[in-house]
């Protein structure tokens, strides 16, 4: 029996390659925006540790040294919150873009398996073909045979 083979299967193993580094690239993205929020969290709480802390050094004697160390404190972690925040919003459009890019991948598998799938559905229409064309011819011999040796005894 003739056995299948796709004739495009290098384009297919090149696109089934191309869909898994796709999803690499994306695990990674993924990995890299949650490391850059994990930061943000981190940066906000401890700006909510240095509010926290303002208030209570106005609650207590006042020493404006403290307070004012406090109030660049605060400022200070605002400024890395906005840089950590526009990081994150880099880190998520990278996402955006390798998820984009897994999807096309992953599209371009599927259709070169859909191709691969209809050749075989073709190849198997041909195998059958030639099997019933095969059966055929056997059955016309084998009738010719018995036609032959009907006319040679009678």
């Amino acid at each position: 029996m003739a056995k299948f083979k796709y004739r495009m299967q290098s384009i297919l193993n090149i696109k089934e390659k191309l869909e898994e580094q796709a999803k690499n690239e994306f695990a990674a993205a993924r990995m890299r925006l949650d490391e850059e929020e994990e930061k943000l969290k981190a940066l906000k709480e401890r700006k909510q540790f240095y509010e926290d802390e303002g208030r209570r050094l106005r609650e207590s004697a006042l020493n404006v040294l403290d307070l004012n160390e406090n109030r660049n404190a605060v400022e200070r972690m605002d400024e890395f919150i906005a840089i950590q925040q526009i990081e994150v919003n880099r880190a998520s459009a990278l996402l955006e873009q390798a998820r984009i890019n897994l999807t096309n991948a992953m599209q371009e598998a599927q259709i070169q398996n859909k191709l691969k799938d209809k050749a075989f559905e073709e190849f198997k229409k041909e195998i059958n073909a030639q099997e019933a064309k095969e059966i055929d011819e056997l059955t016309s011999y084998t009738y010719g045979n018995r036609l032959k040796e009907e006319s040679n005894n009678g």
